[in-house]
């Protein structure tokens, strides 16, 4: 939980990325979270990484805890606008789900500190953070639905080989296998764009992921307009 109460003095200038010390706080706790251990990281180290003092850290986040699960719901937060916002565009299905993988593994990815690692921390798994998993789990029925919609959009199932069932929710899992692939070093620059297009061949799609690029690109500019988040 946190508020928008303003804190005291800093003991320094502005040290790191952000808009708002709720934001520079965010992002100091992202680093330490990733790198040192959440277990191994205080308040107070996150206060001093900020600059500021660690009573000014409290008028922003009573916990520590508070600190994480905000890091986790930014994670979830923004893939799930997007879905909405897909919903609500004239899309075929294949479309719709490779721009929502695209853009979710894109974040994944790319994002200063590779949050996603933090899904495997015991502590997550406690009730505390049950409002993450409500979130989470949220995404994971969109990528589900999506996956049906696109099976039901294929005309002549496949009769051999592999196809993903959505109800193993394939395409939700393999895309939050990109934090595991950073962490390791592994993966490719344009991991992002390979896995939305690895999502549609578990499925058995029949199409080339490729021809779909331009299209989904279009649906996510479209998405992340301000008009479509309403």
């Amino acid at each position: 939980m946190s508020t928008s109460v303003p804190g005291r003095p800093r003991l320094a200038q502005k040290r790191r990325p952000g808009t708002t010390p709720r934001d520079e706080v965010l992002d100091a706790a992202g680093e330490l979270f990733t790198t040192r251990g959440y277990a191994a990281t205080s308040t107070r180290k996150i206060a001093e990484a900020v600059g500021m003092r660690q009573p000014s850290l409290y008028h922003h986040f009573r916990t520590k805890d508070d600190i994480l699960e905000a890091l986790l719901s930014g994670t979830v937060a923004g893939p799930l606008h997007i879905a909405d916002a897909l919903a609500r565009l004239p899309l075929a299905a294949p479309v719709r789900l490779h721009a929502l993988c695209h853009a979710d593994a894109l974040q994944l990815w790319t994002s200063p500190w590779n949050l996603g690692i933090l899904y495997l921390l015991p502590e997550v798994r406690t009730e505390r953070f049950a409002r993450f998993h409500e979130q989470r789990n949220a995404l994971r029925l969109r990528y589900r639905e999506l996956s049906q919609a696109v099976l039901d959009e294929i005309p002549t199932p496949p009769t051999d080989g592999y196809r993903a069932d959505p109800a193993d929710d394939t395409v939700f899992r393999l895309t939050e296998t990109l934090p595991n692939l950073r962490a390791d070093g592994l993966g490719h620059p344009d991991q992002p764009l390979r896995t939305a297009d690895l999502a549609l061949h578990t499925l058995a799609w029949p199409g080339a992921p490729t021809a779909l690029h331009a299209a989904s690109a279009q649906a996510l500019q479209q998405a992340a307009s301000p008009t479509h988040h309403t």
